[in-house]
């Protein structure tokens, strides 16, 4: 039993761990975006409200991904860069895609094309895209560590 909880809890202090510093990455990115974007949509005004939004998440993602695979989760298996980072992209395209979608309602559905109303469905769209993304990065892209089995040990599994 004492092994359970043990297994228990140091699985979820690196659950813990990995979320704090995916925060933390993720916070950095987001000012890179935010403040990239903020200042393509003041130069380019309304008309350019998605394109702003993908060149800002292009080189925010380049920053999170270098971030997130050096530090958040350094501790995991690489599976080479090249492959970990087409895969970042991919998710990350995803996200983009579900932020555009929260973005185009405000700005075409509702007709609300505002630095605020752009600023209010990016925030939305970004909330629910690094939802998807913490996730697809744990399952896809950055792999976790091998399961090592201590000899006699029939309990759970430890990681190194």
């Amino acid at each position: 039993m004492q092994q359970l909880i043990r297994g228990a809890y140091a699985r979820f202090a690196t659950l813990l761990r990995e979320v704090i510093k995916f925060g933390a990455v993720g916070a950095i990115a987001a000012v890179i975006k935010f403040g990239l974007v903020n200042i393509l949509w003041s130069m380019w005004g309304s008309e350019g409200t998605l394109i702003a939004n993908v060149i800002a998440t292009v080189v925010a993602t380049t920053f999170a991904y270098f971030g997130n695979r050096f530090w958040t989760f350094r501790h995991r298996e690489q599976s080479g860069l090249a492959r970990e980072y087409i895969l970042f992209f991919a998710f990350n395209g995803v996200g983009l895609l579900i932020e555009l979608i929260c973005l185009g309602f405000i700005r075409y559905t509702l007709g609300f094309d505002s630095l605020l109303a752009n600023n209010i469905g990016l925030v939305i769209g970004t909330g629910l895209g690094t939802l998807f993304r913490f996730w697809s990065y744990k399952r896809w892209v950055f792999m976790a560590p091998p399961v090592v089995q201590e000899e006699g040990q029939a309990g759970p599994l430890t990681t190194r």
